[in-house]
Parts: C-alpha cells; sequence; structure tokens
C-alpha cells in the first residue's frame, strides 16, 4: 500500500492502514487541512461564505471518495458544488464558472484502478504554489481540527460544466470550427472507460467528426494500462488502421494528457503534441506580427524549443510540475506551454493541461496544413528520448553526484534550477538528471536526434557518474 503527500495534493492506493494507504482518515484529514487553510489563500469568499467545486474521474473508488471530501468540506462551513464526472480541466475550469474559491479534484490520473488521489486547486482553478502546499500538509500532520458547528454546516449544489467548458474551447479565435467541419476527418476515441468518453466525443460532434469510441463507458474498469504511452495504445492503433480513420486520440483517466496516433497506425510521440499545437499557434501569432514565447519543462524535447525559434520567438524552461510551468508561462506571457507527456496549457483559455483544448487545435492546424498526420509529424525535427535511472543505497551519494557533474561538465550549458540539465549545444542534445521525491534514485532522461544516440548519452553520463561514487 502507498500513500504519497506532496505540494499538490495526495496520492495512494485504496486499501490498508492509514497513514500507509489513500484510506478514509487519511482523506478526511487532508480535505480539513485543505478548507482549513482557504483563507490564508484567500482572506474573504466571494460570497458569503467559501466554496469549493468537487469533480472526479470514473475510477472505482470515486463514489466513495467523493463522499468524504464533500462531508469534510460542509462540516467545516464550507458550500460544495459537485460536479459529478468532470475532466481535470473542466474543474479547473468549473472554479471559474461557478466564481468558487477552490476546487479539489479527485483523480489519480494515469495510475492504475487502484490508486485514487485528491488535486489541490486555488480561486483561479490552478494548483496551489509550493508553499499553499506544505501549509495544508503541516496542518494535516498537527491533527489541530475543529469543525463548524451545525447551524454554520455548507450546503452542497450540483452542476455539469462539461458543455460549458466545451462552449469556451470552441469559442476560442485560433479554433477553427468550419475548417475541422470541411474536413470531414474521422477520428477514434481511447479514452480508458473514464470521463474521456464523455466529453470528448461530445467535443467531436460539435467540430463535425466522425468519431469511432474505443473504451468511452465511464466503468472505471480501465481496458489497459491507462498511462496514454504506445505500449498501452495497441488496440487504438490497430482500429485506426482498420476504420481507415485520419486519427487516433488516446487520454489518460482524467483526460489532461493526450497522444495521438497516426493513420497508418504509428505513434506521432506523446512529446509531439504539444510541439504541433505551437507550431500552430506560433505561425498564427508570427502571422498576426504578435510577440511568441513559449514554456515546457526541462525534461521535455527540445523539438519545443526549435519550433519556436523558427517563428522568431522565445522559449523558455522551467522545473518538472505543472504548477511550475504555469509559474513561468505567467511571468513571461506564454502563448502556449505544456509538458512532454502529453500536456497542453493554453492560457488563452486557463492554465492547466487540456486535451480538449489540444484536440480542438491539432485539427485546426491539420485542416489548415491538407496533409496526412504521419505526414505532418515529419515536418517536426526528429528528436528521441531516453529514460534511465541510478538506484543508490545512500541517498547522500545523490547531491555529491549532482554536484560533481556540474564541474565535470562545466564546458558546456548547465542548467540547475532542478537537479543537473546538461546542453551540449553543438550537437542538440541534451541530459537531465533529478533526485526522486520519493526513492533513492536519480532520474536521468537524454535527448538526441536517434534513440542509439540518446541511450549512449543516458550511459556516458552514468558512467560518469558511477566513476563520481568510486
Amino acid at each position: 500500500m502507498t500513500l504519497i503527500k506532496s505540494i499538490s495534493g495526495i496520492r495512494g492506493t485504496i486499501g490498508g492502514a492509514p497513514g500507509n494507504a489513500l484510506t478514509p482518515i487519511d482523506i478526511v484529514k487532508f480535505t480539513y487541512a485543505y478548507a482549513a487553510t482557504l483563507p490564508q489563500r484567500k482572506p474573504a469568499p466571494n460570497g458569503e461564505r467559501y466554496k469549493v467545486v468537487v469533480g472526479k474521474d470514473a475510477r472505482l473508488s470515486g463514489d466513495m471518495v467523493e463522499q468524504l471530501v464533500v462531508g469534510t468540506l460542509i462540516s467545516c462551513g464550507i458550500d460544495v458544488v459537485k460536479c459529478g464526472f468532470a475532466s481535470t480541466p473542466t474543474t479547473e475550469m468549473a472554479v471559474l464558472f461557478a466564481k468558487a474559491d477552490g476546487g479539489i479534484i479527485l483523480t489519480a490520473s494515469h495510475n492504475p484502478r487502484q490508486w485514487n488521489a485528491l488535486k489541490l486547486l486555488n480561486d483561479k482553478g490552478e494548483f496551489l504554489t509550493a508553499a499553499e502546499g506544505q501549509a495544508v500538509l503541516d496542518l494535516a500532520a498537527s491533527e489541530n481540527f475543529d469543525f463548524a458547528p451545525v447551524e454554520a454546516l455548507g450546503n452542497i449544489e450540483e452542476e455539469d460544466f462539461t458543455d460549458k467548458h466545451l462552449d469556451a474551447v470552441l469559442a476560442l479565435e485560433a479554433v477553427d470550427v468550419p475548417a475541422i467541419q470541411a474536413a470531414k476527418f474521422k477520428v477514434v476515441v481511447d479514452a480508458v472507460n473514464s470521463v474521456g468518453g464523455i466529453i470528448m466525443p461530445r467535443l467531436l460532434k460539435r467540430l463535425g467528426v466522425e468519431c469511432i469510441c474505443l473504451n468511452c463507458e465511464p466503468t472505471g474498469e480501465f481496458a489497459h494500462n491507462p498511462e496514454p504511452l504506445p505500449k498501452n495504445l495497441v488496440d487504438l492503433s490497430e482500429t485506426v488502421v482498420r476504420e481507415k480513420a485520419d486519427l487516433g486520440v488516446s487520454v489518460d483517466p482524467d483526460v489532461d494528457r493526450l497522444a495521438f496516433i497516426c493513420e497508418n497506425g504509428e505513434a506521432f510521440v506523446e512529446e509531439y503534441t504539444l510541439v504541433s499545437v505551437a507550431d500552430y499557434l506560433c505561425e498564427l501569432a508570427q502571422k498576426a506580427g504578435k510577440p511568441i514565447a513559449t514554456v515546457s519543462n526541462l525534461s521535455s524535447s527540445r523539438a519545443l524549443r526549435d519550433v519556436t525559434e523558427a517563428h522568431g520567438g522565445t522559449y523558455y524552461a522551467s522545473a518538472v510540475g505543472e504548477v511550475n510551468v504555469t509559474t513561468l508561462m505567467h511571468k513571461v506571457g506564454a502563448l502556449i506551454g505544456g509538458e512532454g507527456n502529453g500536456g497542453v496549457i493554453y492560457p488563452t483559455i486557463h492554465a492547466g493541461r487540456d486535451a480538449m483544448v489540444g484536440v480542438a487545435l491539432f485539427l485546426s492546424n491539420l485542416a489548415h496544413k491538407k496533409m496526412k498526420v504521419s505526414e505532418l509529424k515529419k515536418t517536426y525535427p526528429p528528436y528521441f528520448i531516453a529514460k534511465n535511472k541510478i538506484e543508490l543505497s545512500d541517498s547522500a551519494l545523490i547531491e555529491k553526484i549532482l554536484s560533481e557533474l556540474k564541474k565535470v561538465y562545466a564546458a558546456e550549458k548547465v542548467n540547475t534550477i532542478d537537479g543537473v540539465k546538461i546542453d551540449f549545444e553543438a550537437r542538440k542534445e541534451w541530459v537531465h538528471l533529478r533526485k526522486s521525491n520519493t526513492e533513492p534514485i536519480i532520474r536521468i532522461y537524454s535527448e538526441a536526434s536517434t534513440m542509439e544516440r540518446a541511450e549512449a548519452l543516458g550511459n556516458e553520463v552514468i558512467a560518469v557518474a558511477k566513476k563520481i561514487i568510486g
């Protein structure tokens, strides 16, 4: 059994002992702490009292977790708006639609069925800052609880925000609905039997796209490993080819990550979801003479930087983590940003990863380019990322390795905002080393123009690290 506590919320497996899994006691403790720290984040509520929206994906433990979270919030004197089945981006936008003071998303994202989590939002529908998240963790650990008296209990209302979310997506200037409708696309959607099966077909229908549904019943019985990686999308690839579809769309259980399958059944590759959407938006901005800035995290593909600079823009890299990406996006006024895991963040609509926005913008690009998806992929710089790790019995050695590597590669471009990233500019290659927050390991991502070269670069740095520790 597992319970992971972090500044962005708590995540764990269902069942087991308190403190070692996501049990009812842990859910109540952390929900209370989130509620009790609301005045620190927002001194006064938007209405007479604080209001929080609660949305959930379709995983099996959703009803149980929802009842505990909602019951705890109203016992703290907070009004609750239940969104029911809702994607993560829908719940984020619901905070704005409902003029709420915060939100809690019940989803363990791409984790398997036995997992669930509480993701915590501020009044802008964005994840809490590190300091705000730490305040929640500290109060939960103290168990210094004080619930509201009976006359001050909160109220519950229910509202489905799915169509309001889709209205906002379709209203985006960059989403060319007439062009998509005219293209008469056929798309296969694999929603892994979660909430993507509710919202994604509805979006495609409104875009005039023929939608073939695969695993679109929100039963929570995930049809395969829910992380949208090529090895988990064999059925989707085969269906795209069999149905002669233009595109395959895969989303994770809470629909904030997005991966595409080309018409020939090959993976478009998750890293290129953001790259392709950014290319389209940068092209529009360049034609309009608008400034261009893009953001992704240090472990994401260099292809975004290449595409951005090709359009005369500036690329920025953040520390890993969605809140770090969005914080930097706000700072530099980014046009588009996200993560290499298929997360597209388009701040014109809201500052959160949104697969619906990603699909609408991707189809707009495809309609304008009038080419097959596999042909579109070939227009982007070819990069490959290898993922490795170093396991250490002594976690103190991690800092030694990271510190010494900065010296070994001092002649290269070194970034230390999150671990150590070494850019080999002349070769357009990089390697990024980060220590895990939960295990005594160093994660090593390396990128190059071929997978063989990416693997070799990772192994080269691993060899240097092993030499450092003797």
